[in-house]
């Protein structure tokens, strides 16, 4: 007797590409926070500033830095959205004035990643049948739910992601006598960095070491950069 085979249950898959949207924002907004803020802080301080425009400084850069990212990500991201949105009002248009064209198409772009011509006519039928809208939205236009534009997400990931990276070089200046600021900025910063983007890489499936140098690298320029231009200023405020 030929073996019966049960159904087998659908495994569950997770994909990194589902975190694009907010992790992108995060990971800008983030770094952005630790090394802008740490370079104003490490700036003022070596421009012989007191503590406490050394803090008040820094605090003033992290609430314009969160909502700039915010604004920033907004506008970016919402003008990603309004194109797609346009794309789609006239895929839609076609659709309705042109089906059979529109199927043809679809069929076409199947022959092209490697379906017989037979069979590529068939799933555009299918798919046509079942959402032309969506079926030429996916394999037309490239837009997918799961990458689709998302303003409002990507502004607040930013904003948050910035005030929760700026927290470390400004917990650093606010605890740190006035003398040991730029050192114990630079440390905290650089620590901060290097988990930052090995964070960041570990999500997107990347080399953890790799991701995390590469941007220890570009904070720790940053920052000797700030200090070397807060030297030139050196006066007591």
């Amino acid at each position: 007797m030929p073996r019966s085979h049960a159904p087998s249950r659908r495994h569950a898959e997770r994909h990194r590409t589902q975190r694009v949207g907010w992790l992108r924002a995060a990971v800008l907004g983030a770094n952005d926070g630790i090394v802008s803020v740490a370079g104003v802080v490490v700036g003022v301080a070596a421009s012989g500033a007191s503590a406490q425009v050394v803090l008040a400084t820094g605090v003033a850069a992290v609430v314009a830095g969160a909502m700039s990212m915010a604004a920033g990500e907004y506008v970016s991201v919402q003008s990603q959205a309004d194109t797609e949105a346009a794309d789609l009002a006239i895929e839609r248009q076609e659709l309705a004035s042109e089906p059979r064209l529109e199927q043809e198409e679809l069929a076409h772009i199947y022959v092209q990643r490697g379906l017989s011509p037979a069979l590529a006519r068939q799933v555009a039928d299918e798919l046509t049948a079942h959402d032309a809208l969506a079926a030429h939205a996916r394999d037309e236009l490239g837009i997918t739910e799961s990458l689709r534009a998302r303003p409002l997400q990507a502004a607040l990931s930013s904003a948050a992601a910035f005030a929760v990276g700026a927290a470390l070089p400004i917990g650093a200046a606010l605890l740190a006598p006035l003398e040991r600021v730029t050192l114990a900025t630079t440390v905290v910063t650089l620590a901060g960095l290097l988990l930052s983007g090995g964070a960041a890489a570990w999500l997107g499936g990347a080399p953890v070491l790799r991701g995390a140098l590469r941007v220890g690298f570009w904070g720790a320029l940053a920052m000797a950069a700030s200090h070397a231009i807060g030297g030139l200023f050196h006066v007591a405020v």
